[in-house]
């Protein structure tokens, strides 16, 4: 059974403690789950250059908030060239930052970092938006324009989104029937990004059955979402895969425990229900 890296946990609580000044180190700290070895600080470098070269630009444009913008988007996607990968999107490569920063190709959520962290740098207030299916960030307008916040699109080379835009986003990933409602562009906490990276990174490696990564970022949820009940059933599905039947049958039992028959899918509960009689049979074999 892979080893909790609780090094690795320590250190993601210290950078999401910093908050928005923490994001890119607790970003790049993901890239061990794939690579245990893997040194954060030359990437740091990376983007603390593309954060200076961004503040020269913004110190010399006057004029509105979106004048700043379009100099943070000049130097990312016109100078450096970074881009979605349409292509292939599913590609774990584009959850772990560090590699996006090589590759200067992404996802919305990996491209929202790298933006978000260059424009900190740059004394631009861009924040993320956990909106449905496609990560955004937000940019407060101009003093004295209540017209609400700027919304722009990193996997479409910071385009701004007006409301028929957004719409038609939504609809996209949620379906026709979700209204735009405004909680659905609030900006969203440090930790509900590399929260959301994670689930990325599990469904990806659970795609890919490369079952011990999957088993690493599912432990991390645990460890940095409160114990969600899907996380402790994912985590105990993903033991047994990896034929480690006692810890799978603690977690499938608490998963059990914690999720009641109204609050999910009647049959799935069953079915995990004969996944626990039969790893009880198995753990009691063992003894």
């Amino acid at each position: 059974m892979p080893v909790r890296l609780s090094s690795l946990v320590t250190e993601l609580e210290s950078a999401l403690a910093a908050g928005s000044h923490g994001l890119a180190r607790a970003a790049l700290l993901l890239c061990r789950v794939e690579s245990p070895e893997f040194v954060i600080e030359p990437a740091l470098v990376t983007l603390t250059d593309l954060g200076h070269r961004a503040r020269a630009l913004v110190a010399g444009t006057e004029g509105p908030v979106r004048a700043r913008l379009a100099a943070i988007n000049h130097l990312l996607f016109e100078v450096e060239g970074f881009r979605g990968d349409r292509e292939r999107y599913d590609d774990v490569r584009n959850s772990l930052l560090a590699v996006v920063l090589e590759r200067k190709r992404g996802i919305p959520i990996t491209l929202a970092v790298v933006y978000m962290t260059v424009a900190q740098a740059a004394g631009v207030d861009v924040m993320g938006v956990a909106f449905p299916g496609h990560f955004l960030m937000r940019v407060p307008r101009d003093a004295g324009d209540d017209s609400g916040p700027l919304m722009l699109d990193p996997f479409d080379e910071g385009r701004e989104l007006d409301r028929v835009a957004l719409e038609r986003l939504l609809a996209q990933h949620a379906g026709d029937e979700v209204p735009l409602e405004p909680g659905l562009l609030l900006p969203c906490s440090t930790r509900h990004i590399v929260v959301r990276m994670l689930n990325n990174m599990k469904r990806l490696y659970v795609g890919a059955r490369s079952f011990a990564q999957a088993w690493h970022v599912t432990d991390l949820l645990i460890a940095l979402d409160g114990r969600q009940s899907e996380d402790m059933r994912d985590r105990g599905l993903i033991a047994y895969h990896l034929d480690d039947f006692a810890p799978a049958l603690l977690d499938l039992e608490t998963y059990l425990a914690m999720d009641r028959d109204d609050d999910g899918d009647h049959d799935e509960r069953q079915q995990i229900r004969e996944h626990v009689a039969a790893l009880r049979r198995r753990v009691a074999g063992m003894n």
